[in-house]
Formats: C-alpha cells, sequence, structure tokens
C-alpha cells in the first residue's frame, strides 16, 4: 500500500482508497467539501492487497474505503460519510427539511444497495468464472440501468441543479461517482436518464467532486 500527501505524517485522518473504488470516491468528496486535510493511503485491488493482514485488520471484509481517525477505525463509505458529517458540521450535507432528508437516503441506498454491488471486482470475478467473460460487463450495466431508472423517478420532483435541490447534499456524494463509473467503466448509453445527465454535467462544474474522481488521484495509472 502506497501513502500520498503533503505533511502526512501530520495527518490526523487516514483514508485507505483506491482511485477507481466508487465507494472510495464518496468519502473523497464529503473530505474535499469540508475542507479536511488527509493522507491517501492506496490500496491496490487487483494486486489484492485488500485482503494483507495489515488490512483485514482494519476491514475483515476487505473492502475500501477505510478512513482511520486517531483510534477510531471506520469501513464502509455509508457509515464513514455519515461519521464525518456529524463530526465537522461545517457544509452540512443533509437537508432539514425531513422529506427531502429521506429521499437522499433513498437515493444513496438505490447506489450502495442496489447498484454498486453489483459491479464489485469480486462479483464481477466470480461471474467471469461461472458464467462467462461477456456477461462480467453485461450483469453490472443491467442493474446500473435498474437502478438509474429508480433514480430518475425518485428524483424527478426535488431535482434541482442537483440531485434534491439547488445545493449538494448526501444523495450527490453517492450519484456523481456511480454516473461517473457508469460512463468510463461500463460504456453506458446515458440517453434513457436525462434527469441524470444533467446532474452529471452540474458536477463537473464542482472543483472538490473533479478532485475526487478516479483520474485525479495519487494511484491513478498512468493510462487511466
Amino acid at each position: 500500500m502506497a501513502v500520498s500527501g503533503e505533511g502526512a505524517e501530520k495527518t490526523k485522518l487516514k483514508l485507505y482508497s483506491n482511485f477507481g473504488s466508487s465507494c472510495s470516491c464518496r468519502v473523497r468528496i464529503i473530505l474535499n467539501l469540508k475542507g479536511l486535510k488527509y493522507e491517501y493511503i492506496a490500496v491496490n485491488l487487483l494486486k489484492g492487497e485488500q485482503f494483507s493482514p495489515d488490512f483485514t485488520k482494519l476491514n475483515p471484509l476487505g473492502y475500501v474505503p477505510v478512513l482511520v481517525d486517531g483510534d477510531i477505525v471506520i469501513s464502509d463509505s455509508f457509515a464513514i460519510i455519515m461519521y464525518l458529517e456529524e463530526k465537522y458540521p461545517q457544509m452540512p450535507l443533509l437537508p432539514s427539511d425531513l422529506q427531502k432528508r429521506a429521499v437522499n437516503y433513498q437515493a444513496a441506498n438505490i447506489v450502495s444497495s442496489s447498484i454498486q454491488p453489483h459491479q464489485n471486482l469480486g462479483i464481477l470475478k466470480y461471474i467471469g468464472e461461472k458464467v462467462g467473460q461477456d456477461e462480467m460487463h453485461e450483469w453490472p450495466k443491467r442493474h446500473i440501468g435498474k437502478g438509474f431508472s429508480a433514480l430518475e423517478k425518485l428524483l424527478k420532483d426535488y431535482a434541482g441543479k442537483y440531485a434534491t435541490g439547488d445545493e449538494v447534499y448526501l444523495a450527490d456524494l453517492f450519484v456523481a461517482p456511480q454516473i461517473h463509473t457508469a460512463i468510463k467503466r461500463f460504456n453506458l448509453n446515458m440517453s434513457e436518464y436525462p434527469l441524470l445527465t444533467k446532474l452529471h454535467e452540474a458536477y463537473a462544474e464542482l472543483p472538490n467532486f473533479q478532485a475526487a474522481m478516479p483520474e485525479n488521484q495519487p494511484d491513478t495509472p498512468s493510462s487511466s
């Protein structure tokens, strides 16, 4: 695992991340939005570093991201985001309106529970071995499309410039990396998802979002 970041030894927060992980991207976004400095520790998923003894001490499941804050170790992007939201109240990411807050939770869960697991490297490897190489690409695209259709319906009455209005909230942290992954990794045709396409264009104008994207990380391969 590789460590990056100026003055990393003085930084309290440590993020175990992988450039291509959409789950890690969500956490990178919130760290950027809240102006929090952190030490970036790259975990090479293709080399299996997530299954090393050192890493599985942090997360026995062997998944990124993991956040270390002093003696506190948190795995799972949703848990990390909620921890940071509660500890660092600047730039709040949960709207005060309870209905809109619930919509943010729903959108985040559609991505984290109904889309992202189907594109996980371990799942795709298993599908490739048991079903066939072609299905490694079609399986996630099918579930991304299903989830995107659900998001279009859920957000149509709430979206403004961003997912649930004209301010960035929790849902955007989940939606933005997933759209990026769908386009860049799976070459998904976005013509069926006009609302999400509009959001994708809006996120492209946000420096804190773009700085968190896969192509801008310390462990991004030079060919990416």
